[in-house]
């Protein structure tokens, strides 16, 4: 184990090295901590708790306060809130199915293309958000090549069918990888004590499975439901007439200029998200069902009964193939005139994304998003750094709360409470942060006000691998650093974070591609002097030139797998063999 060299030589050395005065508190904490604690409540409470403050200030005002009463008397914005709910619980619901189905068939059926059906599978989480939604009007649009080119049908896809059958099949994944983890994490030896006690396959996953997985079921639904509710692309883009709090708080801002009351549709939408939020994280923190003491022996048993069986593998391989055809059809679309209409080949998409306005979208998104990457990431390892190791459980409890709330809030909250809170010139030129990206007169629309979004909204997930990693390593190697004289700075640098390298490394690949790929908190605050890529799709979309919106898709998706795979890489080479088995304090 690499782990163990490092724990020995500590311990059973003590007087290797001089031990050094680590200067502490009254109460025993270290004075490091202490401050890294102050800096990082200090860059929270910048990103994320005082646009929260202004959006709520803004929303009890006297303008804002009639709107949130007529969401009670006003039959519209009643209908708007129903809307907004039942298009959350519909998403929650199926994506939450689709999800488990996909996961049980990965992990207990034996077939052929698992691996190729787990990448497909995963495809919508790096993809750009008009992805989907773009692709099934080509196919399943009034002049869909499947609707009305095979059937001659010219079905109407806007509207709630066709906005929860793109939402569902954008965020079916984060079922999948939820199921499919618990799944793996189940003990055989459990399926084959109901065996020998005369149960049947189905008996098996009634009675013994599907209990297992009931705190899957509602964290998967309560995910689901808060992503949809929040979304704001897809609703733009395919909803239609069917309007939801989200897209209602975006046309108050950009469309009526009411402030006031975006910020009173936003408080209402993030009523709902932060009860779902809390109500998940009370159920993970009281529910939890042990299979086993130990780790599970052996590998899931798997169905080899046809009538089980080949439902479920016709029904995986069917899904695999919807999501293929609409990536199919991205990649298609911005090689060809008119998708469906004029096939022709043609370059012309990409020779307009890859000139002008395009080209400097590219440019600022890329460059953006490798800024606020490494801060993400770091941010996130610091953060569970100290809730695992450093604080006490209160103190922990709440850190980890307003680190996870850029995650909780809506990203269209998120956004109109910056645009309410930064919308001053507090920075007169970004040029000299960002030279690439021009000149810029306030935080609002400058580079810097993007990168604290981005930041704040990827965090939360390398903050939650890098605390399931600390749980899993011994607090006794940060007691033997102390022991040789560290203090808390010198032993996160040097010991714990590289045994956490991968945990790094998914805070950072996640921090990329959400940061590439986010919309709803940047469209409120960005200008002509710095071009984000999801917004020029969007207009793309709007204008109803289709091919280069495949073409900015396409490029965008290219994008992230190429910059995944060179961080996953270079982390990788910077860690060598003995590092991680004997750190040099």
């Amino acid at each position: 184990m690499a782990i163990a060299p490092l724990s020995t030589t500590l311990s059973e050395e003590p007087t290797a090295a001089p031990a050094r005065s680590v200067r502490r508190t009254r109460g025993g904490i270290e004075w490091p901590t202490v401050a890294v604690v102050a800096v990082i409540v200090a860059i929270l409470a910048l990103l994320v708790v005082y646009p929260l403050t202004r959006i709520l200030y803004t929303a009890f005002g006297p303008a804002g306060a009639k709107v949130m009463s007529s969401m009670v008397t006003s039959p519209v914005n009643r209908g708007i809130l129903i809307n907004t709910l039942g298009l959350g619980a519909a998403v929650g619901a199926l994506g939450t199915v689709l999800g488990f189905l996909l996961a049980y068939a990965q992990v207990r059926v034996d077939f052929k293309g698992k691996r190729a059906l787990h990448l497909i599978c995963l495809l919508p989480i790096v993809s750009p958000p008009f992805a989907v939604a773009t692709a099934i009007i080509t196919l399943l649009g009034r002049r869909g090549i499947i609707t009305y080119g095979l059937f001659g049908a010219q079905a109407d896809i806007y509207g709630f069918t066709g906005l929860t059958l793109v939402l569902v099949l954008s965020f079916f994944p984060v079922a999948y990888m939820n199921f499919r983890g618990l799944l793996q994490a189940l003990d055989p030896a459990l399926d084959e004590a109901a065996s020998n006690l005369g149960a049947n396959g189905w008996q098996t996953f009634r009675k013994v499975t599907l209990p297992m997985l009931v705190p899957g079921f509602a964290a998967s639904f309560l995910l689901l439901f808060v992503e949809a509710i929040a979304d704001l692309a897809n609703p733009l883009v395919i909803g239609g007439d069917y309007t939801v709090l989200a897209s209602r708080a975006f046309i108050a801002i950009t469309g009526e200029y009411d402030v006031a009351a975006g910020a009173a549709y936003s408080v209402v939408l993030l009523l709902p998200a932060v009860l779902v939020f809390l109500v998940q994280r009370y159920w993970v923190g009281r529910k939890s069902v042990v299979s086993v003491s130990g780790k599970p022996a052996g590998k899931p048993r798997q169905i080899t009964a046809a009538a089980g069986r080949v439902p479920l593998m016709v029904f995986a391989i069917a899904v695999g193939f919807v999501v293929v055809a609409v990536y199919a059809t991205v990649l298609l679309g911005g090689l060809v005139k008119i998708l469906g209409v004029s096939n022709e080949f043609t370059l012309d998409n990409y020779r307009y994304v890859l000139s002008g306005i395009g080209n400097e979208s590219i440019k600022d998104t890329t460059i953006l998003a490798l800024v606020a990457t490494p801060i993400a990431g770091l941010l996130g390892m610091l953060i569970a750094w100290l809730v695992v190791r450093k604080l006490g459980p209160r103190a922990a409890a709440l850190l980890d709360f307003l680190g996870m709330l850029g995650l909780a809030v809506p990203g269209t909250v998120l956004g109109i409470g910056y645009a309410i809170a930064f919308n001053t010139p507090v920075i007169r030129n970004h040029r000299m942060f960002f030279p690439a990206l021009g000149g810029g007169s306030a935080i609002l629309g400058g580079a810097i006000a993007i990168v604290m979004v981005y930041v704040i909204r990827s965090m939360p997930s390398g903050q939650r691998s890098g605390i399931a990693a600390l749980q899993q390593i011994d607090k006794s190697i940060d007691e033997a650093a102390a022991s040789l004289g560290a203090n808390s700075i010198t032993t996160f640098r040097k010991v714990t974070l590289p045994l956490i390298r991968p945990a790094l490394l998914s805070g950072l690949i996640y921090a990329f591609a959400r940061s590439m790929t986010t919309l709803s908190p940047i469209i409120f605050i960005t200008t002509p002097s710095t071009q984000i890529m999801t917004k020029q799709i969007l207009s793309e979309v709007d204008a109803g030139r289709f091919g280069n919106a495949f073409a900015f898709c396409s490029l965008l998706l290219v994008i992230v797998l190429v910059v995944m795979g060179l961080l996953s890489l270079a982390v990788r080479r910077g860690s060598l063999p003995n590092q991680s088995s004997r750190g040099t304090l």
